[in-house]
C-alpha cells in the first residue's frame, strides 16, 4: 500500500474521533510539559549553585575559631576569637598559599543624609578582593597605606549603594557607620547570592585596621573573626590544608593530642558536595516527571486497543481488498506516533511557558537547553512507538474472515 495512503488513513481515523484523540494526547502533553519544566528547574538550581561557587573565588579555605574549653566551660566553633592578624600574616608565607585575607565584621546601621540602611560591615585587607576575584565597577580599592593609617575609606556593594544613594554617584561622598564618617572610594561589581543564600552585594567593606580601632570595639585589637586563604593551585589544596593546620597548631602552642582551637574548611570540597546535591535534585525531578510520560503512554496503549476492537470489521474489509499485515501495522503505529509527536510539541511549548512563569513568579533561575527539549521530544516519540506497537501488532494479526464476522 502507498505510504502516503497509510498516512492519510491514520490522520482520517484520528480526525473522526477528535475528542478521544484529544484526551489521549492530553496525557502526553502533561508528561512532556512536566519533563521540560522539572528539568528546567533542576538545571536552574544547578546553575545557581555553580554561579554561587564561582563567585566565591577559586582554591579557597575558610579558617574560623574552633571549639575551646576553659575548666568546665566549653564554647562551640567561633565562640572565642583565637585567630589574629599575625596568624594571617604567617600563613601568607607558606609555600602552598597564594594569599590570605583576615576579616572582622558585624551588622551596622549606615547613614547618608536622610537615607539609612542596615547591612554587614566587614573589615578586610586589599587581598580580600583579589582572593574573591571581585572587581570594581568604578572607583578604587583601598591600599596598604590606607590599611596602615586606618583610613576611613569604604567600598560599597551594589545593593548598599542603591539603598543609600539611589541613582546618584557615591564616589567621593560621605557615609556614616555608627556615627563615624567614611568616604566612599569604590563600588563593587555585582556578585549575586552566595552558597548560604545571602546577597553578597548587600555589604560595606572598610580597612580591617579601621574596623578594629574605631568600629567593632574588639577586646583584643589584633584578633580577627576568620580568614580566607587561597592556595596556589587546585593541586596544592591538600598540601596547603596540612601546612595551615601545622602552622596554626605551632603558633597557638597546641600540644600533641589536644584539639585544635580553630577549624579549616576546604571550600572546594563543600562546593563539590553542593554541586552533587544540585545534580541529584535535577535528575530526581526529571525522573519523577518522566513517570507522567509513562502514564500517558499507557493511556495511549489502552485507547489504541479500544480502537482496534471498534475497527475490527474495518480491518477485515481492508485486508479483504488487498491490504497486507504490514500496512495495517504501519497505520496503527503511525496513529500512536502522531498522537505522541503532536502532544510532545504542545507539551514542549507549555513546559517552556511554565518554566518562564515559575522564573518570573518565584524569582528562580530556570535553564532550558536544546538538549532538554530534544530529550523530551525523543522520549515522547519512543513512548509512542513502544506503547503503540502492541495494539498495532494485534490489529495486523487479525484474520480477515474472523474480522469480517466480528459484531
Amino acid at each position: 500500500m502507498n505510504p502516503l495512503a497509510i498516512i492519510g488513513e491514520a490522520l482520517r481515523a484520528l480526525r473522526l474521533n477528535r475528542l478521544r484523540t484529544g484526551l489521549t494526547m492530553l496525557g502526553m502533553i502533561i508528561g512532556v510539559a512536566a519533563v521540560v519544566l522539572m528539568l528546567a528547574v533542576g538545571q536552574g538550581a544547578q546553575t545557581a549553585v555553580n554561579q554561587a561557587i564561582s563567585s566565591m573565588g577559586s582554591n579557597l579555605f575558610i579558617v574560623i575559631p574552633g571549639a575551646t574549653s576553659s575548666g568546665v566551660l566549653r564554647s562551640g566553633a567561633g565562640g572565642v576569637q583565637t585567630l589574629t592578624m599575625a596568624d594571617a600574616q604567617a600563613i601568607t608565607h607558606l609555600p602552598s598559599v597564594k594569599a590570605t585575607a583576615p576579616l572582622l565584621g558585624s551588622t551596622a546601621q549606615i547613614n547618608h543624609g536622610a537615607n539609612n540602611w542596615s547591612t554587614s560591615v566587614t573589615g578586610v585587607t586589599p587581598d580580600f578582593f583579589r582572593i574573591r576575584d571581585w572587581p570594581l565597577e568604578r572607583g578604587a580599592f583601598f591600599t596598604e597605606t590606607d590599611l596602615r593609617a586606618a583610613a576611613r575609606a569604604a567600598i560599597l556593594g551594589q545593593v548598599s549603594a542603591e539603598n543609600l544613594f539611589g541613582t546618584d554617584d557615591p564616589i567621593g561622598r560621605t557615609i556614616r557607620i555608627q556615627n563615624s564618617p567614611f568616604t566612599v572610594v569604590g563600588i563593587l561589581a555585582p556578585k549575586g547570592r552566595g552558597l548560604d543564600g545571602n546577597d553578597q552585594d548587600d555589604a560595606v567593606f572598610i580597612p580591617i585596621t579601621t574596623g578594629q580601632r574605631q568600629i567593632f570595639g574588639t577586646q583584643f585589637p589584633d584578633t580577627i573573626r576568620f580568614m580566607m586563604i587561597q592556595a596556589v593551585s587546585a593541586e596544592a589544596m591538600d598540601e596547603a590544608e596540612r601546612e595551615i593546620n601545622q602552622l596554626l597548631r605551632q603558633r597557638h602552642r597546641i600540644t600533641e593530642g589536644a584539639e585544635n582551637d580553630f577549624t579549616v574548611r576546604n571550600m572546594a570540597a563543600i562546593a563539590a558536595v553542593a554541586t552533587g546535591a544540585a545534580r541529584i535534585m535535577s535528575i530526581t525531578l526529571g525522573s519523577i516527571a518522566s513517570i507522567s510520560l509513562l502514564v500517558g503512554g499507557i493511556g495511549i496503549m489502552n485507547i489504541m486497543l479500544v480502537s482496534v476492537t471498534e475497527r475490527t470489521r474495518e480491518i477485515g474489509i481492508r485486508m479483504a481488498i488487498g491490504a497486507n499485515r504490514r500496512a495495517i501495522l504501519a497505520q496503527f503505529l503511525l496513529e500512536a506516533m502522531v498522537i505522541c509527536i503532536l502532544g510532545g510539541l504542545i507539551g514542549i511549548a507549555l513546559g517552556i511557558g511554565g518554566a518562564w512563569a515559575v522564573s518570573m513568579a518565584l524569582d528562580m533561575v530556570v535553564v532550558i537547553t536544546l538538549g532538554t527539549v530534544l530529550l523530551a521530544f525523543t522520549f515522547a516519540s519512543a513512548v509512542g512507538i513502544f506503547f503503540g506497537f502492541y495494539p498495532a501488532k494485534k490489529a495486523a494479526a487479525l484474520r480477515p474472515v474472523e474480522a469480517l464476522r466480528y459484531e
